[in-house]
């Protein structure tokens, strides 16, 4: 006999998210470089513009929903929050004073970080088929993005910096997924992430000396369109997280995300992809695909928690 919330189990309900992920950050790499690269605008400012377009899918996730009033959800969105931006203005600051080819890959490896604690803490099992792709598409990762330049020697405050990074976004998607397993629904969730964004922004503003008042119009306006397309693709990695294993999602995304960037740019921007780049797009098809058909063979059943309703 069932309750009225009794876990509800649906198979691999994580995909469409995944993909929606993919398709929005795929797309969003491809073009966020072009407010600094045409205007040299600030990276600081294009945070606070991010940290503002989360406004938007904030209200449309927001909209019809109860949020969900327990202190473990606000700690749990919080701690998401934080990290997630929190991660951003430590990588700003580190790219001001290290190579990027140097940090890149060191901030790439957060899925491991994910995978990791969600194996020793939640307990995710995952199968031979699985642990295979997890493998593959971190090594895609590292592949993505050392493709800009050449090793080089690691060292400096840079170096910390960018660890920290890693660590950070590998703890918020870790702790994603922890808040879903204890029921906090995907907006209450992603509502605690706009606030914590905007919470930085002061922070955001002391980085670069103040609001910048000598740019084009063109140049926020351009910022705001590509950062939606990076705050709606977070909402889905949200939506992602509360529907799959960790130790599987942050994988995926991670790596296919730059092989449609990749594919983007050579389109648009005429950029041939380099070897390291060719050898990333394959381990990283053959890695998801790997996951996502073990994911269906073994009929992988996830469980939805329904939200909590708010004390009255």
């Amino acid at each position: 006999m069932t309750t009225p919330h009794a876990p509800v189990h649906r198979r691999a309900a994580w995909i469409p998210y995944a993909g929606l992920l993919v398709l929005f950050w795929g797309v969003w790499g491809a073009f966020s470089s072009l407010p600094t690269s045409l205007y040299k605008y600030p990276d600081p400012m294009v945070y606070v513009i991010w940290s503002v377009t989360m406004l938007i899918p904030a209200w449309f996730s927001l909209r019809g929903r109860k949020i969900d009033r327990r202190p473990i959800a606000a700690v749990y969105g919080l701690l998401i929050g934080l990290t997630g931006a929190g991660g951003q203005l430590v990588l700003f600051k580190a790219l001001t004073i290290g190579p990027a080819y140097i940090i890149f890959p060191i901030v790439a490896l957060s899925p491991a970080i994910t995978v990791l604690m969600a194996f020793g803490a939640l307990r995710e099992r995952l199968s031979t088929l699985s642990w295979i792709g997890v493998a593959l598409a971190l090594v895609s990762i590292v592949l993505f993005s050392v493709s800009s330049g050449a090793a080089a020697q690691a060292t400096g405050p840079y170096l910390l910096l960018a660890i920290l990074v890693c660590v950070a976004w590998g703890v918020q998607a870790y702790f994603m997924r922890k808040a879903a397993v204890v029921g906090v629904n995907d907006a209450t969730t992603f509502g605690w992430m706009t606030v914590s964004g905007l919470l930085l922004i002061p922070v955001a503003l002391v980085m670069m000396g103040g609001l910048p008042l000598s740019f084009p119009w063109q140049a926020p306006a351009l910022t705001a369109i590509t950062q939606l397309l990076n705050a709606v693709g977070a909402l889905f990695l949200v939506m992602a997280m509360s529907r799959g294993k960790a130790s599987i999602v942050a994988p995926v995304t991670n790596a296919l995300a730059p092989v449609l960037t990749i594919v983007l740019s050579l389109i648009v921007f005429q950029t041939l992809p380099t070897g390291f780049q060719l050898g990333g797009i394959v381990l990283a098809l053959v890695g998801s695909s790997l996951m996502v058909y073990s994911s269906e063979k073994t009929g992988e059943l996830t469980p939805a928690v329904e939200p909590r309703e708010p004390a009255s």
